[in-house]
């Protein structure tokens, strides 16, 4: 199957939007060094009852849940060999690769002692083999380093275009390199998110009765994993739509209406484990009478069923009914994650907490610099498929 070669966007940098960005996070720099100068409790909300806030919940929890795009498009490709998807594979790396090294800083500015974090890794004697945190913290660190090499064919593409010959060579070497490897990394990679996607509602189980009952169920780390999934297909329908509009790249319409079949049997799957699985714990009384919480628990099944209605059958052939299932999947996922860590979590009578303004800021700049360097890596590097083969030849 022919399909386009992925080349770089090209065009000039330094637009005015990219100059607006690049002062929003000089700013965002200045908030940053406030936070470490000052201390956590400075900058942000948190406090001994809520020891974690809004840089875990969407930074790190929501946040690797949508950089999940190349986990759930390498299960298609390499799983169930579907190799039309193939275009979609690298965008949608890139977009995991940055995603992960985001929430990776993020777990940095939010834990007390950042200069300690390298301790992890590298004490294995010292290991809490029992942790849910420590499988998260290892298999988001080796999964951000995986992501980074099955990015790495890219940049050595460019290289071989390099006027130095022994980048040249360099990158002949790694090319032939990761042309043996890669199916290797690949599987390392399908692998990992596995693990750590699970683990992150493992931790909330760890909560017991502080978490509602109605997210704090013994199926919350497979309705993670799910989920993951589920959100991973919408953010490669997002990215690819809007990155194709952005810099005048051909959609690939076919392959994501083809994308968005997935996406239902995903979303089904889901709320079926979530409601049987209240029913056979004897918790079905809790959809009703657990008050505003019900009501979100009710929005959160309610948009997932939307986004299948969207992508039912004929419905969608319709690419406008793709996108906006799209977004619905990412706002239900988002609204999930978000209600499980911290609108459901009740530390005990005494305790509230909202972010700070410069908690959201740090927020925010680290979405601005995620969509910073995706711009400099498309308009430097081949990520996105620009060309046929055959154009490339002529």
């Amino acid at each position: 199957m022919a399909h386009p070669e992925a080349s770089p966007v090209g065009g000039p940098l330094l637009t005015r939007p990219f100059k607006f960005l690049l002062f929003f996070l000089s700013i965002w720099g200045v908030v940053l060094l406030w936070r470490f100068a000052a201390g956590i409790g400075a900058v942000s909300g948190l406090s001994d009852g809520y020891p974690w806030g809004i840089w875990i919940a969407f930074d790190v929890v929501t946040g690797t849940a949508l950089a999940c795009g190349g986990y759930a498009v390498a299960i298609l490709c390499y799983i169930f060999n579907k190799g039309k998807y193939h275009p979609l594979v690298r965008p949608a790396i890139l977009t995991s690769a940055l995603g992960y090294s985001m929430a990776g800083m993020s777990i940095v500015i939010d834990v007390g002692r950042p200069w300690l974090i390298h301790n992890i890794p590298l004490r294995v004697f010292d290991w809490n083999l029992n942790s849910a945190l420590l499988e998260v913290a290892l298999c988001v660190m080796a999964y951000t380093g995986v992501l980074w090499l099955e990015l790495a064919p890219a940049f050595l593409e460019k290289m071989k275009d390099a006027s130095s010959p022994g980048l040249r060579k360099f990158a002949e070497f790694g090319l032939r390199f990761f042309d043996k490897a890669l199916i290797w990394i690949v599987a390392l990679g399908l692998l990992l998110p596995t693990m750590h996607q699970s683990s992150l509602g493992t931790v909330m189980l760890i909560a017991g009765d502080k978490v509602h009952g109605l997210w704090a169920t013994s199926m919350i780390p497979l309705l993670y994993l799910v989920s993951c999934v589920g959100m991973g297909y919408a953010v490669v329908v997002w990215e690819s739509t809007l990155s194709s509009r952005a810099f005048s790249r051909p959609r690939e319409d076919s392959m994501l209406k083809s994308l968005s079949g997935a996406m239902v049997i995903v979303l089904g799957l889901f709320l079926v484990i979530r409601i049987v699985d209240l029913i056979i714990q004897g918790q079905a009384a809790l959809m009703f009478n657990s008050g505003g919480l019900s009501l979100l628990f009710w929005i959160e099944n309610a948009l997932f069923l939307y986004a299948m209605y969207l992508l039912a059958g004929s419905r969608r052939q319709d690419f406008s009914n793709v996108f906006r299932a799209a977004l619905v999947i990412i706002f239900a996922g988002t609204l999930y994650r978000f209600d499980s860590y911290i609108v459901a979590y009740d530390p005990g009578p005494g305790w509230s907490y909202f972010p700070s303004f410069p908690e959201l800021f740090i927020t925010f700049g680290v979405i601005g610099l995620e969509i910073a360097l995706y711009i400099v890596i498309v308009k430097t590097f081949p990520i996105l498929a620009g060309r046929m083969p055959s154009e490339s030849q002529s």
